[in-house]
């Protein structure tokens, strides 16, 4: 039994503790739009959809921020709330905004 079980335990530990497996209940990484917009989080870091880099208000589930000029919501908060592994709701407080954003790679140059 003993020769089974920590083999076993080995195995359930990576699992947990692989790259993926870290974030998929965070609102941490890439998130695009179907419109084709993009934007990062990294903890209270964000890069907006528009290339600015600012900071916001952080919990694992959520992120908040004032949009800025010339951006989707600008000069309005806007609230995103992680809704599973792969998609976040959002919501601006100034212009429409896609509601819904999912879970994509990092940008490309």
């Amino acid at each position: 039994m003993a020769r089974i079980t920590l083999p076993l335990l080995a195995l359930i530990g990576g699992v947990a503790l692989a790259p993926g497996g870290a974030r998929a209940d965070a609102i941490d990484g890439h998130w695009c739009s179907e419109g084709g917009l993009r934007l990062t989080i990294q903890g209270p870091n964000l890069l907006s959809p528009g290339g600015a880099r600012m900071s916001g208000d952080y919990d694992r589930h959520g992120f908040s921020y004032t949009a800025p000029a010339g951006e989707p919501g600008a000069g309005g908060r806007v609230d995103l709330r992680l809704m599973g592994e792969n998609a976040v709701r959002v919501q601006a407080a100034n212009g429409p905004i896609e509601p819904v954003w999912r879970r994509c790679g990092p940008p490309v140059s």
